[in-house]
C-alpha cells in the first residue's frame, strides 16, 4: 500500500463522490427510527436488498416497539427467514423492542451509549441510527467503508474498525461525515468490490489505489 494520501486529496475524493452519488441516503426501507433500528440490526451479514424484501411485511405486522415486543419469536423468524442468522436476529429484535418499550417509553433513544444497550446493536448500528434518524454527524464503518478507505489510501491498511472510524472523522470535515459514509458504501458496491474491482476499468476513477495496485486488478 502506498503512503497515505494528503488531506487535499481526501477532499478531492469526496468531491468526486459527491458528483457520482449526490444526496445519498440509506437503502434500507424504514418509516421510523424504530424501524431503522430493526432494519440495520437485520442487515448484519445480509444485503440491504435482502432486508428490504422482508421489512414491508414485517413492519406491516409489527410497526413499532410496542407491537414487536408482543410478537411471537417464531412468527418473527418466519417473516425474516430468508435472511442470514434469522433466528438470532429475531430474538434480538424482540428483546430490543421490549427494552425500547419498557426502558425508553416506546421511543428509540438518541444517544450512542443508550443505543448500544439494545440487544444486537453495536457501534456501527448505533452510528447509522444516530445519523439517519437524529441527524447526529457520525461515520459508521462497515466492510465497504473499511475496504474502500484503505484502498484509497485514506486509512492505514492495518487500522482496526474503531481506528478507521476515528481517522475518517479526523480527516473528513464533520459536515461531510454522513454523505461520505453512504458514498463509500455505494462506491464499494459498484466499483471497489472485494473481488475484481472495477476501479481500473472506468476512466472516471482516478482516485482509488485499485488503479495502481496490481493485486486489485
Amino acid at each position: 500500500m502506498a503512503d497515505l494520501i494528503s488531506d487535499a486529496e481526501v477532499i478531492n475524493i469526496l468531491d468526486h463522490l459527491d458528483q457520482m452519488y449526490p444526496n445519498p441516503k440509506t437503502m434500507l426501507y424504514h418509516e421510523s427510527p424504530f424501524q431503522l433500528v430493526i432494519a440495520v440490526l437485520m442487515s448484519a451479514q445480509t444485503t440491504d436488498v435482502g432486508v428490504n424484501k422482508v421489512t414491508p411485511a414485517l413492519f406491516a405486522a409489527y410497526p413499532d416497539a410496542n407491537a414487536m415486543a408482543e410478537a411471537d419469536v417464531a412468527d418473527l423468524e418466519d417473516k425474516i427467514k430468508t435472511i442470514g442468522l434469522y433466528r438470532n436476529k429475531a430474538k434480538n429484535m424482540k428483546k430490543t423492542a421490549i427494552m425500547i418499550r419498557d426502558e425508553f417509553g416506546g421511543q428509540v433513544p438518541n444517544t450512542r451509549e443508550e443505543l448500544e444497550k439494545l440487544p444486537g446493536v453495536g457501534r456501527k448500528t448505533a452510528n447509522v441510527v444516530l445519523s439517519e434518524a437524529f441527524g447526529v454527524p457520525t461515520i459508521a464503518v462497515d466492510t465497504h467503508v473499511e475496504r474502500v478507505t484503505k484502498r484509497m489510501g485514506i486509512v492505514p491498511p492495518n487500522a482496526s474498525v474503531r481506528e478507521t472510524e476515528e481517522i475518517l472523522m479526523a480527516r473528513i470535515p464533520e459536515n461531510r461525515w454522513r454523505d461520505a459514509h453512504h458514498q463509500f458504501i455505494y462506491f464499494g458496491r459498484e466499483y471497489c468490490t472485494a473481488r475484481n474491482p472495477k476501479c481500473r476499468k472506468d476512466p472516471r476513477i482516478d482516485f482509488c489505489e485499485c488503479r495502481v495496485l496490481p493485486q486489485y486488478g
